[in-house]
C-alpha cells in the first residue's frame, strides 16, 4: 500500500481513511461511511477494495454506483493512477451500450464504475455477468437517492446472487437507508462532525454587487485573484452560458459546465479545467460533487446555495486534504447572506470584516492560465504512449520537459497540457511531423 499512496504523492492516510480501510478490508460486516466533500471517501474504499479483489480473474467483481458521469470517470482515474494491476472502467449514458461493451470485451475490466440504470442495462444484456461480483459500492449515495435512482438500485441489488458485501459512502447523513440495499450486520463510520475542521480551513467572504446584474463584480473579483484556480456556481443552465459567454469577452479562458451539454463537451470543459488550460470553471452544482482537482483555490457564488447541502458540497471541492481555500459569496443589494453560513473569514486590506467591497473597480490585468491544451490525433489503437508523445513535443515540438503537463491518452487520440507561451510554437514546429512514424494532426483545444 505505501507504494500506491507514493505513486499518488500521499504521505498519510488520514483518520477516516484508516478506519475505513480496517472496516472494509478486515471486517465482515458492510460499511457506511459518512465524511465531508472534499476527506478523501474514494481513495478511503479503492485502498481496500483493490486489495479484496483477484487480479488473475478477468470477471467483473466489483460494482460501483455512482449518481453522475464525471464521479465515474473520476474514481476510474484514481484507480488507475493507483498502478494496483486492477482493471476497470466507467460506464454512463449519453453514448451507446454497444462501444462500451466492445470496450469491456477487450480491457476484462474486475471494476466497473457507472450510474445506476447503464450498471442494469449491461447486466440485462449480459455484458457484465452478476455472478461474479462479490462487493458492491454505492458512493455519494444520498446524491442517487436524490435524484430519483432507487427503483434502479433495487434492479441493480436483486440482479447480483453472489453479492457479499456492501460499501456505501456518502457526506450527508440519509435518514434511513432504504431496506432494499439488504445491508443487514453493518459498521457504521460517522466523521460528519469533523465538517467544521474542514470549515477552518475555508476562509469565507461576502462580496457587495452595487447592483442586481453582478457581472462586473465578478469580473473584478477574478482579476483580483490572479491566475489561481476558481470554480463559478450558478443555479441554471442558462445563466452559466451568459456568465462563461461573457467572461471570454473580458479576456478570461473559462470551461463551462452543465447537464445541458454533450458528453465530450462536458469531458473536454472538465479536461482544460483540470490541466490548468482554463483557470476558471462556470458550472451548476453539477461540479459541485465528483471533481477531485487539488489546486482549486477559489470557490464563487455567483448565484447563493439554496440549501445546507449544496453549501457543503460546493466549499468542498475547495481545501482538498489538508490545504486551504476560499469561497465568496456575491451578494446582490437585495440580497442577503444565507443563515446556515458556518463562519465569517479573514481580513485583508480590502475587507471589513469579512465583507469585500469594490472589487468591481479593479484595474487587474486578466489572467491567463499557465496551460494549454493540444489535440493529437493518434491513440493507443495506434500504439502511442505518453512517454511517446513527451519525446515528440521536446524532440520536435522544442520543448522542454517541464513545458509538458498532463497528457491523457485515449484508443484513438490523445490531449497534451503545454506551455501556454509556446503553443504557437508547438503548432508550427509540429505541423506535417511524424510521432513514432505515423503522420498525424496537431491542433490547440479551445
Amino acid at each position: 500500500m505505501n507504494g500506491i499512496l507514493e505513486k499518488l504523492g500521499i504521505s498519510e492516510l488520514n483518520a477516516m481513511q484508516k478506519e475505513a480501510q480496517e472496516a472494509i478490508l478486515h471486517g465482515r460486516s458492510n460499511v457506511v461511511v459518512l465524511s465531508p466533500t472534499g476527506s478523501g471517501k474514494t481513495l478511503a474504499y479503492l485502498l481496500p477494495l483493490v486489495q479484496l479483489l483477484d487480479a488473475a480473474q478477468d470477471e467483473v467483481q466489483a460494482l460501483v454506483v455512482v449518481p453522475g458521469r464525471e464521479l465515474a470517470l473520476q474514481s476510474h482515474t484514481v484507480l488507475k493512477s493507483m498502478g494496483a494491476g486492477i482493471r476497470s472502467q466507467a460506464c454512463y449514458g449519453g453514448r451507446a451500450a454497444m462501444d462500451e461493451h466492445r470496450v469491456m470485451k477487450e480491457v476484462r475490466p474486475q471494476v466497473v464504475f457507472g450510474t445506476p440504470g447503464r450498471l442494469n442495462d449491461h447486466l440485462e444484456k449480459g455484458n457484465i455477468s452478476p455472478y461474479n461480483v462479490r462487493y458492491l459500492v454505492i458512493d455519494e449515495f444520498d446524491k442517487c437517492l436524490e435524484m430519483g435512482f432507487q427503483a434502479e438500485m433495487m434492479r441493480l441489488v436483486k440482479r447480483l446472487p453472489g453479492l457479499k458485501r456492501r460499501f456505501l459512502l456518502s457526506a450527508t447523513d440519509a435518514e434511513q437507508i432504504p431496506s432494499f440495499v439488504e445491508m443487514g450486520r453493518t459498521e457504521r463510520l460517522d466523521y460528519l462532525a469533523e465538517e467544521e475542521q474542514v470549515a477552518e480551513r475555508v476562509a469565507v467572504y461576502e462580496v457587495k454587487s452595487p447592483v442586481k446584474d453582478k457581472l462586473a463584480t465578478l469580473n473584478g473579483l477574478l482579476r483580483s485573484l490572479g491566475d489561481t484556480q476558481s470554480i463559478v456556481f450558478l443555479n441554471y443552465r442558462d445563466s452559466v452560458e451568459r456568465v462563461d459567454d461573457y467572461l471570454r469577452r473580458q479576456g478570461f479562458t473559462t470551461s463551462a459546465l452543465h447537464g445541458g451539454l454533450e458528453q465530450k463537451q462536458r469531458e473536454d470543459a472538465l479536461y482544460k479545467f483540470s490541466n490548468g488550460s482554463a483557470n476558471v470553471l462556470v458550472s451548476t452544482d453539477l461540479a459541485s460533487r465528483g471533481l477531485d482537482i487539488p489546486d482549486i483555490a477559489n470557490i464563487i457564488h455567483y448565484h447563493l446555495p439554496q440549501t445546507e447541502q449544496e453549501l457543503v458540497h460546493r466549499v468542498g471541492r475547495t481545501a482538498r486534504w489538508d490545504a486551504t481555500g476560499n469561497t465568496y459569496f456575491i451578494v446582490g443589494p437585495e440580497e442577503v447572506l444565507p443563515s446556515f453560513l458556518p463562519h465569517q473569514g479573514k481580513n485583508a486590506a480590502n475587507e471589513t470584516d469579512g465583507v469585500i467591497t469594490g472589487v468591481e473597480q479593479t484595474e487587474n490585468a486578466v489572467p491567463v492560465p499557465r496551460m494549454a491544451t493540444i489535440y493529437i490525433g493518434k491513440g493507443k489503437k495506434d500504439k502511442i504512449s505518453k512517454g511517446d508523445i513527451v519525446g515528440f513535443l521536446c524532440k520536435k515540438g522544442g520543448l522542454e520537459p517541464q513545458d509538458v503537463g498532463r497528457i491523457d491518452v485515449m484508443n484513438r487520440y490523445a490531449y497534451a497540457a503545454v506551455a501556454r507561451p509556446k503553443l504557437q510554437q508547438v503548432l508550427r514546429l509540429t505541423k506535417g511531423e511524424k510521432i513514432k512514424g505515423i503522420r498525424t494532426v496537431i491542433e490547440p483545444v479551445k
